[in-house]
């Protein structure tokens, strides 16, 4: 099911980490408003580096417990130090592809945070998201609408990393802007009620400023295999949104992010 065009390992860990802390805000909302609270047992679905799992882990408190799943086992590997860094034992880490998620009603809340498109088959993740929840528990997702980026003023490198990135996700079988989607797609995967809002962080200056250029980066690998660039064309592009990021009077946008939850029935 899964068609990942982002450099995974180290590096794509490193993008995921400045990632997180752009979106921990707006995550941590979404999960309250959802209602996890102490002695949830929760599941993080394509969890990455764990930085959510962790965050979900100290939410539920010792009396819960919270399981992240990620198919890249250096990621995994990864987040395992950092839970016991922080000394949290309530949580753990399994590689798992959400092909191999089989598990039935087990959870009070299963979430899953920009892993929906890079999937060609969505609903039939979903579905098994839905299957993990118990009855009256709560399945949770947060996705993007890429070609919602927006910067001001008017960047043409911006515009081509968005093209090309849609392009090489497509290209995949998978769907860049499957947010607004979400809702819909809830409800062919049994979950007739969704919950919807959307945030987009925008930025003047830090990290979260060259979230595109690190993940045109981070997919300069799949895009010249598929043949949509070459290497001299993609570090064209780096460096001017690069100049464009360094720029203090330049304003930068993240995806669209479409919030959804809703309760298994």
């Amino acid at each position: 099911m899964t068609s990942y065009v982002i450099q995974g390992g180290e590096p794509g860990r490193a993008r995921l980490r400045v990632i997180s802390g752009v979106m921990r805000p707006t995550t941590l909302d979404l999960l309250n408003r959802a209602g996890i609270k102490p002695g949830m047992t929760c599941l993080d679905v394509g969890c990455g580096g764990g930085d959510v799992t962790l965050q979900m882990a100290r939410l539920v408190g010792s009396s819960g417990t919270v399981t992240g799943i990620d198919m890249d086992g250096t990621k995994i590997q990864l987040a395992r130090q950092d839970a016991q860094n922080e000394a949290l034992a309530n949580v753990k880490f399994l590689e798992l592809d959400i092909d191999g998620l089989d598990a039935r009603a087990q959870y009070d809340l299963v979430f899953a945070r920009l892993l929906l498109t890079h999937l060609r088959d969505p609903v039939k993740a979903l579905q098994r998201m839905v299957n993990a929840a118990r009855p009256g528990g709560l399945v949770v997702a947060e996705d993007i609408d890429h070609s919602g980026i927006f910067c001001y003023p008017a960047c043409p490198a911006l515009e081509q990393y968005v093209k090309l990135y849609n392009q090489v996700v497509r290209h995949r079988g998978a769907d860049p802007e499957i947010g607004p989607k979400l809702p819909s797609l809830f409800r062919q995967a049994g979950l007739p009620d969704p919950h919807v809002s959307h945030v987009q962080p925008v930025f003047l200056e830090g990290e979260g400023k060259r979230i595109p250029q690190i993940t045109l980066e981070n997919i300069a690998l799949a895009l010249i295999s598929a043949g949509l660039a070459t290497q001299a064309e993609i570090d064209a592009l780096l460096a001017e949104l690069d100049q464009f990021t360094q720029n203090p009077q330049t304003l930068m946008s993240v995806p669209r992010i479409l919030q959804v939850w809703a309760v298994r029935k």
